[in-house]
């Protein structure tokens, strides 16, 4: 199995365990290619980025108990979809992100320099 890698070619660090996140669950933004929404970045969730979130159609703080998801919470970390960050940064809404967490098929979305200005683990 090919190493999971993050957007600076080190090893893909967890995005978050609670809320548990990431296209596979498994508390990480890998983003494979059966997963058409690339969810590879991961944020830091404000409540400013969560209300934008839900105003442009992608609702992550309303909590589906039947999916067994509480909704993410300012504060919180979690795997968004790469074309949704895009959408974000075009919007002026971006979230800052981790990018030690953040998987390298982002890179086919936006370029490193820009993930660069939103991280806060540089």
């Amino acid at each position: 199995m090919k190493e999971r890698l993050n957007v600076l070619g080190e090893p893909l660090e967890p995005c978050s365990l609670k809320p548990l996140t990431g296209y596979y669950r498994d508390g990480t933004c890998f983003s494979g290619p059966d997963n058409p929404g690339v969810h590879a970045v991961c944020i830091y969730a404000t409540e400013e980025f969560l209300a934008y979130s839900k105003q442009v159609g992608n609702d992550l703080s309303t909590p589906i108990p039947k999916y067994n998801f509480a909704g993410v919470k300012p504060g919180q970390s979690w795997c968004l979809s790469g074309p949704r960050f895009v959408q974000a940064h075009k919007d002026g809404m971006v979230p800052h992100i981790f990018i030690h967490a953040t998987h390298e098929r982002m890179l086919d979305l936006i370029d490193l320099d820009t993930l660069k200005q939103y991280a806060i683990d540089l």
